[in-house]
């Protein structure tokens, strides 16, 4: 699960800014991806010096949305929005993520639809000692004209 080249995780994602959670893209392949984040005292979301544990669905889902810009440009296409759908039995081992926790985020995908609809199993793991942290199946939705689906969803 390597790369020749691991190129910038913030150019695989479709955020930016503050809420462009993920630090680094460790390796993918066409069903997985590994990427690390480090809490930080200014890491989005925290507050008295940790992330709560919920944030690790946000954690998983912006390393879905890498592997999904990761697949894209493999194929020689621009990284496009996807949404999540929903979370199944997440578990997670610790209230919060504390400051100075490095965390790596695997995702493997489980089935993908020729409709755009997929599901990860994912996983966060204490990048120091290798510990499991948390557990999830996400599904997601990645639409072929995303401003199409928006205009029919909201009509």
């Amino acid at each position: 699960m390597s790369l020749p080249e691991i190129p910038d995780i913030h150019s695989l994602v479709p955020h930016s800014g503050a809420m462009s959670l993920l630090d680094t893209l460790l390796a993918a392949d066409a069903e997985t991806l590994s990427a690390a984040v480090t809490i930080r005292p200014d890491s989005m979301f925290c507050a008295d010096g940790a992330v709560g544990a919920w944030i690790g669905i946000e954690y998983m889902a912006q390393a879905i949305a890498a592997h999904a810009g990761y697949v894209a440009r493999q194929r020689g296409e621009p990284v496009r929005v996807g949404f999540l759908l929903g979370t199944r039995r997440y578990a997670c081992a610790v209230p919060a993520f504390a400051v100075g926790s490095v965390l790596h985020i695997h995702v493997q995908r489980a089935l993908q639809g020729d409709n755009g609809l997929s599901a990860f199993d994912c996983r966060i793991e204490d990048g120091r000692g290798g510990a499991e942290l948390a557990t999830a199946t996400i599904t997601a939705f990645q639409p072929d004209h995303v401003e199409e689906f928006l205009q029919r969803s909201s009509e």
